[in-house]
């Protein structure tokens, strides 16, 4: 049986000088939008449902070619957005896997409390139950390429629409579970579109253990996303595929960044699930946490007891490590 033990942090501080590199969108170079700029479609994005009463909560709906349903997203906006002319830094943070994971998941936790104060706008899209943040191998339901709708599609649009920084030092990727996976993916594939990268409780090595969350991918999207179909292919896997989306071997695609790691050092013994799947995140991290150190890449990871759950201590501490990292409002 796995005991609580103490907390254990550690922190490597990111080398000085980092280099800011210029991230340009599916488009060329983005144009922001002004004060008085009406959202509307564009980048493969048509609005199909929207409610933008909220002052802070945005909500939309498209119609896109990437998904073959409409996905959603929240866009929430910092306090003070309406009443000036101040551009923002922005975090894109993706939910976990599981048949009521969606883009609300964040607002149900409490991000508005988590981010109140804070000058940073987030952007919480819809990830599909097992999308894994990817463009699969196959689909049997029609398209679900979750990866070209949030690169491709939606940062661009975001930054079309709301008053950000187009760039490198003006966005964050962070997520939870499977959502903590897509940001490490996004963060070293797309190396010129995020700053910060977090993890929290997301898996890093995807070969490990015989391919076991590789494995695992292929398996829950097959069952709820993908009607058979995989991400990564099966029986034999889309080796490129794997290797282009495994943090563990895109260690250097983190140099310059901000990197935060979270993981649980003692799931519930009687839980299945939460035993296997925390235990593989913790030594996946590890590993990680290993090729980082050995490449001189800094870091901050948090290692802290229970298994496979939000942790809101630690979402409010990485939220402030993103606002020191990004370009100020």
């Amino acid at each position: 049986m796995s005991t609580q033990r103490p907390t254990r942090r550690g922190v490597m501080k990111a080398a000085a000088g980092l280099t800011a590199t210029t991230a340009l969108g599916a488009a060329g170079v983005l144009a922001s939008a002004s004060a008085a700029h009406a959202v509307g479609d564009g980048f493969g994005l048509r609005i199909v449902d929207r409610d933008e009463r909220d002052p802070r909560m945005r909500y939309f709906r498209f119609a896109t070619d990437a998904i073959g349903w409409d996905p959603g997203v929240n866009v929430l906006l910092p306090d003070g957005y309406h009443t000036g002319g101040r551009r923002y830094p922005v975090l894109y943070l993706f939910h976990g896997g599981g048949t009521g994971q969606d883009f609300i998941t964040f607002d149900r936790m409490g991000i508005r409390a988590w981010t109140a104060g804070k000058p940073l706008i987030v952007v919480m899209p819809d990830g599909g139950a097992a999308g894994w943040y990817s463009n699969p191998v196959g689909s049997n339901v029609g398209p679900r390429n979750w990866e070209t709708f949030h690169i491709a599609q939606l940062l661009p649009w975001v930054d079309a629409n709301f008053r950000t920084y187009a760039e490198y030092d003006g966005r964050a990727v962070s997520g939870f579970s499977m959502g903590g996976f897509g940001a490490l993916k996004y963060a070293a594939k797309y190396y010129g579109h995020f700053a910060s990268v977090s993890s929290h409780s997301g898996p890093a090595s995807l070969r490990r253990d015989a391919g076991l969350v590789t494995h695992w991918a292929n398996l829950s999207s097959a069952a709820v996303e993908l009607g058979g179909a995989t991400v990564y292919g099966a029986p034999l896997w889309d080796e490129a595929r794997v290797s282009a989306d495994n943090p563990v071997q895109r260690v250097e695609s983190y140099r310059n960044k901000r990197v935060f790691l979270a993981a649980g050092t003692s799931p519930d013994p009687v839980n299945w699930f939460d035993t296997v799947n925390e235990t593989q995140v913790l030594a996946g991290q590890r590993e990680f946490r290993g090729r980082l150190g050995a490449a001189g890449i800094g870091h901050e990871w948090h290692e802290v007891p229970g298994g496979h759950f939000v942790r809101p201590d630690l979402f409010q501490r990485d939220l402030d490590g993103i606002v020191a990292r990004l370009r100020k409002a």
